[in-house]
């Protein structure tokens, strides 16, 4: 089998997982690292034994070993990376979020030509619950859709026992906070679930930032928000959709498909014990509970689905389960909740624009 010789770019944490994670596919062989960072590209290259070690982006793409590349770095300039990256005729894989906004995903997906690429944007999509959820819908077990409810809020912690990454809650480093961070995941979640059909017409949305008593959590200057609550419709279906961090109130992780027939709750990230459960609506009975799934899930399993699935891409000369294309639909959107925030008005998305 052929073995493609893999470039991780940026050795940070993700970084470091898409290197464990290289160590346990056959197909992949890790054989460059690079970090403007020097010294922790040669600690990652240690642990991992990685033969090279570059301090930038651009000496990693020009080594012409190098088939494929994993863009595991801050989003601003990683559209700028995987352009050239394009150029140097290298199959690439984008962390989440994409990129900055849309128009830099367009240029990605003008650029790549025949080439493999996709984002990991798709991570949680590997689950076995994500699979149960899926069948459910394509079987059309709760008849024609009506709501989809995403509440997603964690509780602040106390102060943090090692600084915060500067980029994390910065406009002009990521784009955005929590949208750009876990915005993708659920929306990239959304439009699979739904075939990557669904275009919403319009978007109403509003951000806050960290709350006053957390602000010593966050890094200084950290100026993107960390709660956002979007409503998101098309001419038959709504989505609900609220996602926060560092929150004064209690925990909550749920979705909640409705149907005619029917609805389905569970949540989208690993957990033990983690449940799919379905509501049955009938005349005989009303609505009944039953447990469609129940098994216990991985962060692992999570965090290995994005790079086994772009080696597999590669041979099979097919796109990844997140093509820059459907990358760009989630950033459309993304985009289209940002500025409804922005404007304090609906915003219309005009697709095929």
């Amino acid at each position: 089998m052929a073995v493609i010789q893999l470039g991780v770019i940026g050795c940070g944490v993700i970084g470091r997982q898409h290197l464990k994670v290289a160590t346990t596919l056959s197909s992949v062989q890790v054989v460059a690292v690079a970090d403007v960072r020097e010294e922790v590209a040669q600690a990652a290259a240690q642990e991992f034994g990685v033969p090279r070690v570059y301090g930038s982006a651009e000496a990693l793409l020009s080594d012409p070993n190098v088939d494929a590349v994993v863009l595991a770095f801050p989003a601003a300039g990683r559209a700028q990376v995987a352009l050239r990256a394009f150029a140097e005729g290298k199959h690439v894989l984008v962390e989440k979020p994409v990129a900055i906004n849309t128009n830099e995903v367009r240029q990605m997906v003008a650029a790549k030509g025949d080439l493999i690429a996709g984002c990991c944007s798709s991570r949680h999509r590997f689950l076995p619950s994500a699979q149960v959820v899926k069948e459910a819908l394509d079987s059309r077990l709760l008849g024609d859709l009506r709501l989809i409810r995403i509440r997603a809020i964690r509780p602040a912690d106390g102060p943090p026992a090692t600084p915060p990454p500067a980029w994390r809650l910065r406009r002009d480093l990521n784009g955005g906070g929590i949208l750009m961070n876990w915005g993708c995941y659920d929306l990239d979640y959304l439009l699979w679930l739904l075939d990557w059909r669904w275009r919403p017409q319009w978007v109403l949305a509003q951000m806050w930032t960290v709350p006053s008593p957390f602000i010593p959590h966050v890094a200084p200057g950290s100026d993107a928000e960390t709660h956002v609550v979007a409503l998101m419709r098309d001419e038959a279906l709504t989505v609900a959709y609220e996602r926060g961090e560092y929150m004064p109130t209690a925990p909550d992780d749920v979705w909640e498909i409705i149907g005619e027939q029917g609805a389905l709750r569970f949540k989208m990230v690993p957990d033990k014990a983690k449940v799919v459960m379905f509501y049955e609506g009938t005349t005989e009975r009303g609505v009944t509970p039953k447990v469609l799934w129940q098994g216990d899930e991985s962060w692992d399993t999570a965090h290995r689905g994005p790079l086994a699935d772009f080696a597999a891409a590669i041979l099979e000369r097919r796109q990844p389960q997140t093509s820059l294309e459907q990358a760009l639909v989630v950033q459309q959107i993304t985009d289209a909740i940002y500025a409804s925030s922005a404007h304090g008005a609906p915003q219309r998305i005009e697709w095929g624009v």
